[in-house]
């Protein structure tokens, strides 16, 4: 499989080859794009979690990118939103004629927070960081496992009062569901439906009715 590089903000070459798919505009369009539409992630910036997340992808013939897996992360919110990001270029990628779909790109997406005051911290600081939003997530994921198997009529109710104690500890609040809420919309007015339905599936999947009604208008 032939795998090729897309270089993203500061990185060293351009992608120019007339044989290879092309985003509109080239590579200051690409990096223009990206930069416009990034959403950071709350956790990493509250954080300070900063780095380079590298996304391979196909281009398909109706100009989609497929198969868009993290080929080296962080294994937290950064690679979410990277992989958002690459998905969010459908359409805006110029194909050779002789196009071949099982081309793999490797597009590195940087994250940086030069404009906040992240100078103090430090790479242990980021690691530590790192490890807690792990931990966390795995918390989450016992929320939301439980809610959906409530929603589906299998959940054991005699443990609800367990997890309505972990949505406090976890601030799995209405403010919380308010904030994923807004971030829901803004990637709506990206024109990412996917990465709306998928927050707004999220709220829902932690015990709240706040995106019940986007989801019944923009996610059946």
């Amino acid at each position: 499989m032939l795998y090729l590089f897309i270089f993203f903000q500061t990185l060293l070459t351009a992608f120019t080859s007339q044989d290879q798919p092309q985003f509109k505009g080239g590579q200051n369009a690409l990096n223009s794009f990206l930069s416009q539409n990034l959403i950071y992630p709350d956790f990493s910036k509250q954080n300070c979690i900063s780095g380079t997340v590298q996304i391979s992808f196909n281009i398909n013939q109706n100009n989609k990118p497929v198969n868009v897996k993290v080929q080296k992360g962080f294994g937290i919110d950064l690679d979410d939103e990277a992989v958002r990001l690459v998905k969010l270029t459908a359409g805006k990628w110029v194909l050779p004629p002789n196009h071949d779909s099982n081309t793999t790109l490797i597009l590195p997406v940087h994250f940086n927070l030069n404009q906040y005051n992240c100078g103090n911290r430090t790479q242990a600081d980021m690691e530590q960081a790192i490890a807690a939003y792990k931990a966390r997530e795995a918390l989450v994921d016992a929320v939301t496992n439980y809610y959906e198997n409530k929603y589906a009529g299998q959940a054991d109710t005699s443990k609800e009062p367990e997890i309505l104690a972990l949505k406090k500890q976890l601030g799995l609040d209405d403010d919380y569901a308010d904030e994923v809420v807004n971030q829901a919309n803004q990637k709506l007015k990206q024109g990412d439906r996917e990465g709306a339905c998928k927050d707004w599936k999220f709220v829902r999947n932690i015990g709240s009715n706040k995106a019940d009604a986007y989801l019944a208008r923009y996610c059946k």
